[in-house]
């Protein structure tokens, strides 16, 4: 059973910065795909980021093109979401999600518990 385990959630200024990893357990890192979701209340959830499972193709919502980025490290079985110049409107839960195979889909297979990123205005 694959396992997902969030961390680097917190509370930060507006302009600040986060990074959150996912450390993946119970499969071969390098043969999942990874997304980062984020959902906050009365909001649709988003998939603001995804890499593939080889980490050569990656995506970014609008909202966080030029802010986020995400990278893993396979041998360290960790995903990571670099957050710079955070706004409120990023205030929500970041979620890491996995499917297997070579992209992340809309329905993850996988999820993790989720950590709570909250921006101060």
């Amino acid at each position: 059973q694959v396992q997902l385990v969030e961390s680097g959630g917190g509370l930060v200024q507006a302009g600040g910065s986060l990074r959150l990893s996912c450390t993946a357990s119970g499969t071969t890192f390098s043969s999942i795909a990874v997304g980062w979701f984020r959902q906050d209340p009365g909001k649709e959830r988003e998939l603001v980021a995804r890499i593939t499972r080889s980490g050569l193709t990656i995506g970014y919502a609008d909202s966080v093109k030029g802010r986020f980025t995400i990278s893993r490290d396979n041998a360290k079985n960790t995903v990571y979401l670099q957050m710079n110049s955070l706004k409120h409107e990023d205030t929500a839960v970041y979620y890491c999600a996995a499917d297997p195979g070579g992209i992340i889909t809309n329905s993850p297979r996988y999820w993790g518990q989720g950590t709570q990123v909250t921006v101060s205005s």
